[in-house]
């Protein structure tokens, strides 16, 4: 028997869902569980909170599909960390996600401040893995790399340039990627190009994370291209995010979950 509760966070068509045990587990224990007041969150929600304080300006260079909030290249600190950076409830639960698989190899697709790569971080040193991540502009990631820095986050490496250069290098030098949190380049064909490079690397207990979904018409598109290749097995809409797993010992199947 599903709780009332549960059956009322599931959109009735993947009610089903629960019925599995990866999944009933995966959504009870890691999707819906609270953990904001993880002592290890704190430095980085003081840092966010000085970020919104801040009044000075970067001249950003922007390789995806640009902003739907800011047109001009010059844009204030504040107003990144507004628009740019992930809610912290989602970083929270990236960071439950790198608990949950024990990974260790972490690659991010678009840095910007380096907020949300602090999670990554904080989650990564628990497995004593390292994030591999990728900033496209030059001014952001040095902003990221001092806010890194001032978190002491040491298992981080900043890659900086245009992701058409640096992802498969990148990749190539990579064993295996455990997760990846693809936020960069909102457009079909760089998504799905991006998605294929470090599908190379993936195995049977990688977790991607793709943001966005439903941004536009494209990502609608990028998502549903993801959703049917034949190395996905499992996919959890979220809505603002999705989750896709490799895992062969699951049928394939496709889910819309609330969070």
């Amino acid at each position: 028997m599903i709780p009332a509760y549960l059956r009322y966070l599931l959109n009735a068509r993947d009610e089903h869902a629960l019925h599995s045990p990866f999944l009933f587990k995966l959504y009870t224990e890691v999707i819906r569980v609270d953990n904001r007041n993880e002592p290890a969150f704190a430095a980085i929600t003081s840092l966010r909170q000085s970020l919104l304080r801040r009044s000075d300006s970067i001249e950003i260079t922007d390789f995806g599909a640009g902003s739907r909030v800011r047109s001009s290249p010059r844009r204030m600190i504040r107003d990144i960390v507004r628009t740019a950076e992930k809610p912290a409830r989602f970083a929270r639960l990236l960071y439950r996600l790198i608990q949950r698989f024990h990974a260790r190899s972490v690659v991010e697709l678009g840095t910007s401040l380096g907020v949300t790569t602090a999670y990554l971080a904080d989650a990564a040193a628990l497995t004593q893995g390292r994030v591999l991540t990728f900033e496209g502009c030059p001014q952001t990631a040095a902003v990221a790399q001092q806010n890194l820095l001032h978190l002491n986050a040491q298992n981080v490496d900043v890659i900086v340039g245009n992701l058409d250069d640096t992802l498969a290098p990148s990749v190539a030098t990579l064993e295996h990627i455990d997760l990846a949190f693809f936020d960069a380049n909102h457009r079909f064909e760089p998504t799905v190009r991006y998605f294929e490079t470090c599908l190379t690397k993936a195995h049977n207990d990688t977790v991607f994370i793709f943001d966005d979904i439903h941004w536009s018409a494209e990502m609608e598109q990028a998502w549903a291209y993801i959703k049917a290749h034949s190395s996905v097995s499992v996919t959890i809409d979220l809505f603002w995010i999705g989750l896709v797993f490799f895992r062969r010992e699951q049928p394939k199947q496709n889910f819309t979950l609330r969070f």
